[in-house]
């Protein structure tokens, strides 16, 4: 019993973040979404704000996305509540922030999601949040619990800044360790074993600041159960992040590129720069 109690309180952050987010009166729902999404429009700060988060939904009737995953209803629902802002600021000089709440385990995985095209409902919710970004629309992910594989990827990873709370059940990876041992021929053992040495082997949500991906990890005291100084210091640091990105007018995702574990990734990318301006220059 016990057991279950702990699952259902971890399945729970997405909601809880979102609700505890979207709590003041200047929030309104958003209607026409399935179960399995949530979506707010509202104020931080004074500036124009949609809130989304990816639910656990029970009686989802795709059997493989009950439990949070990212899966049909999921990806075009997301392309939808994402491509409304687009299309309604089109004409405003002030693009509406986009606020991603993750705590996705996985895309669905399933023999009808396969058929029908889960590729392209997760493509096109990734779509539109790169649209938006370039459009102009300052995209921050609030990293709550899982982000995982393809879900991450449609929901969250394309934000102009990634924030992270900072607690064990906060990890990002392309798939689950079992997954992960099964595919590089050893046992879970021997997985964490290796992530210990090698970083992006690693689950846990430090080793993955240290990749220098995150804009900032944040300690909050219930991650679960956001308290009211929670919730007030995500806020502020959302604020801040939300300023710096129109600031600084970057629609791009350099900033992760700037961390001391991405000189390889910086020196590649000016090499291309380099030989891209020679081939143009001829």
């Amino acid at each position: 019993m016990n057991m279950d109690v702990n699952a259902t309180r971890v399945a729970a952050r997405g909601l809880n973040w979102f609700n505890a987010l979207t709590a003041e009166s200047s929030f309104q729902n958003a209607p026409d979404f399935p179960a399995s999404l949530r979506v707010a429009d509202g104020e931080l700060n004074g500036y124009p704000v949609r809130v989304i988060a990816v639910v656990v939904d029970a009686n989802n009737q795709f059997p493989r996305a009950q439990q949070g995953e990212v899966g049909l209803l999921e990806g075009w629902s997301l392309a939808k509540a994402v491509d409304q802002v687009i299309q309604a600021d089109e004409a405003q000089s002030q693009k509406r922030a986009i606020l991603c709440v993750v705590d996705v385990p996985s895309q669905a995985y399933g023999r009808r999601e396969e058929v029908l095209g889960i590729y392209q409902a997760l493509g096109a919710a990734a779509d539109r949040y790169i649209t938006a970004r370039l459009a102009g629309h300052p995209v921050i992910s609030l990293l709550v619990g899982k982000a995982m594989s393809g879900a991450f990827l449609a929901h969250g990873y394309q934000a102009n800044r990634l924030i992270a709370l900072d607690d064990a059940g906060v990890m990002v990876h392309a798939m689950g360790k079992e997954s992960a041992a099964r595919v590089t021929l050893r046992s879970v053992e021997e997985l964490e074993q290796l992530a210990a040495k090698v970083a992006p082997m690693a689950y846990d949500i430090q080793s993955y600041h240290r990749l220098g991906l995150l804009a900032e990890i944040l300690q909050v005291q219930d991650i679960v159960h956001p308290q009211a100084e929670d919730v007030l210091l995500i806020q502020q640091h959302v604020s801040a992040a939300l300023q710096d990105i129109l600031q600084s007018q970057d629609r791009s995702l350099s900033s992760r590129f700037h961390g001391e574990n991405r000189q390889a990734s910086q020196k590649v990318r000016a090499l291309l720069r380099e030989q891209w301006s020679r081939e143009q220059s001829v």
